[in-house]
């Protein structure tokens, strides 16, 4: 377990370098952020003391060199249009994208896992074509054109939750529904699928023989072998909405990471898209390894080397 959580440690830190390079460079082919920072009148000798100010006019690799010095001592620079340290800013947006992610993420996940198991149980049956039904119109049905809809109905409409905002347990409703949709669905279909599967194998023909009820054999026996592939997704799903749901967030106005993204890249703001995209990396890479340490508790017989 050791020597697999330093080579993951190794790998990942290598990934981290790959995306702020790649992310690094990207930004600084897109020009000069002082053109924009500054106001249209500012003459040539006011760019250039802003450009030394906050050191453009040095060599890119010096600038990257620099940064990279940054993150390792926790530094990912300062907002451009903020004066604030990027990093700050990312972590105050956090708790609103959190909290979000987690309501979205626990109700799709819970009602992915009834409609996934009852759609596998009842298999070929009215009810299975009804979870079917309902599990393609959720990744069907586009993510921005939901949430209009239900700002729609719900609050213009029928007036019983606020359009956007952030704050009582009433904003949170309709993201969270917007948002969890698309992955209610997706974690329907792949119980379905997976468990499905797992009741074709022996040992449930085996279970089934020695007398023990369906559901007993479904939760206890099938369930656990079918689990794998969804933790799979769960973990990569989580990530995402950590790392910022962004169409959600802007159509709520909901002020999270995700809308913070966009108002950086607006501002050409270069810290502060560096410091969103590097804590998006880093929960995607953390989360991987969670994944991977849940197979082997899920299944013993998967070993990490």
């Amino acid at each position: 377990m050791g020597q697999y959580l330093l080579n993951r440690g190794l790998q990942s830190l290598i990934v981290l370098f790959g995306v702020s390079a790649i992310v690094f460079y990207s930004l600084h082919l897109t020009g000069d952020p002082a053109a924009l920072m500054l106001p249209p009148d500012a003459s040539r000798e006011e760019i250039d003391r802003f450009r030394q100010a906050m050191g453009f006019d040095d060599p890119i690799l010096v600038q990257h060199f620099r940064y990279l010095a940054g993150v390792l001592q926790g530094d990912l620079g300062t907002s451009l249009r903020f004066q604030r340290p990027a990093l700050d800013l990312v972590l105050e947006r956090l708790p609103a994208t959190a909290l979000l992610a987690v309501v979205a993420m626990a109700w799709s996940t819970a009602l992915g896992f009834v409609f996934g198991v009852i759609g596998a149980v009842r298999r070929d049956t009215a009810v299975d074509l009804i979870v079917r039904v309902i599990a393609l119109s959720g990744q069907a049905v586009p993510v921005f054109w939901l949430g209009l809809l239900l700002i729609i109905v719900f609050a213009l409409r029928l007036g019983w939750l606020p359009t956007s905002g952030y704050g009582d347990l009433e904003h949170l409703v309709l993201p969270a529904i917007t948002l969890g949709a698309y992955y209610m669905s997706a974690v329907t279909r792949l119980v379905r699928a997976n468990l499905i599967e797992a009741l074709a194998q022996d040992y449930v023909r085996t279970a089934r023989a020695k007398g023990l009820s369906a559901w007993r054999i479904v939760i206890r026996h099938a369930l656990r072998n079918a689990l794998i592939p969804v933790v799979t997704v769960q973990g990569m799903y989580f990530a995402a909405l950590l790392g910022g749901a962004l169409i959600t967030e802007i159509i709520f106005a909901w002020p999270g990471i995700g809308r913070l993204a966009v108002q950086a890249i607006q501002n050409r703001d270069f810290p502060l898209v560096q410091a969103v995209v590097l804590f998006a990396a880093t929960v995607f890479v953390i989360a991987n390894l969670l994944v991977d340490l849940a197979y082997a508790i899920l299944n013993p017989r998967i070993r990490l080397s």
